[in-house]
């Protein structure tokens, strides 16, 4: 990385307040996008999921918990598969994290994957975490929300995945899907966010954005896959 020119303090200053002011125009357009979202229609649910899970099959309705929002993270677990994605583990280690903040707002936070639950339960304890994950292996939930793709589609070479249509990378691949529940008991979908949607839960960005390195994400991808690794996979720190 080029060095920055080295200042004064009162240079520094001014420089400094210019960029303030770029930065409360992206905090009040994240605040309007935001608004914006909260405004998106829905679309009432009428298909019936069963999903596997520590307490037996459950529906998409009990997923809630007693809650009227779910925010479900298509984690990338497919059936067979020895570990979960680590740019999944990467979010799920923020999520999680925030778990008990989540349900002061009338939030559940569940986790679906295609592995089978045996293959599910032994990865969480791995982990550590204490969200819910649940099995999707017998349904169709992860392919109605475009984040799972048959062998046929895999070998025609083309799937919509973030609301277009690209080349497939994978079988499964990473999601948030958002639902509420109404007073009548009725499951609405609200809102989906793909690749790098799912930037926004990653706190260890937000901190490595305000360093002089930033994410320092120079490789061939640009991305997180050259660095982050499973929490429990990294070397002694210093």
């Amino acid at each position: 990385m080029e060095r920055p020119r080295i200042v004064s303090r009162a240079e520094w200053l001014a420089e400094r307040r210019q960029h303030l002011a770029n930065e409360k125009r992206l905090t009040r357009l994240a605040d309007q996008l935001a608004a914006e979202r909260r405004r998106l229609p829905w679309v009432r649910i009428e298909k019936s999921y069963e999903f596997e899970g520590p307490d037996g099959v459950e529906t998409l309705s009990d997923l809630f918990d007693g809650r009227s929002q779910l925010i479900v993270n298509h984690f990338m677990l497919g059936p067979g598969w020895k570990q979960g994605c680590v740019g999944c583990s990467f979010g799920a280690d923020h999520a999680d994290a925030g778990l008990v903040h989540l349900e002061q707002k009338d939030v559940r936070y569940v986790a679906v994957s295609r592995a089978t639950l045996p293959e599910i339960e032994a990865f969480r304890k791995r982990m550590g975490w204490r969200f819910k994950w649940v099995s999707s292996n017998a349904s169709d939930f992860n392919y109605d929300f475009g984040v799972s793709f048959t062998k046929e589609q895999m070998a025609a070479g083309r799937v919509v995945y973030n609301f277009s249509e690209t080349q497939p990378m994978s079988e499964d691949l990473q999601g948030t899907s958002v639902f509420a529940k109404d007073e009548t008991g009725a499951v609405f979908h609200t809102y989906s966010s793909f690749a790098r949607g799912g930037e926004g839960i990653l706190g260890t960005y937000a901190l490595l954005d305000v360093t002089p390195k930033g994410r320092d994400e120079a490789g061939p991808n640009g991305n997180l896959g050259q660095w982050v690794r499973h929490h429990d996979a990294y070397p002694p720190s210093h």
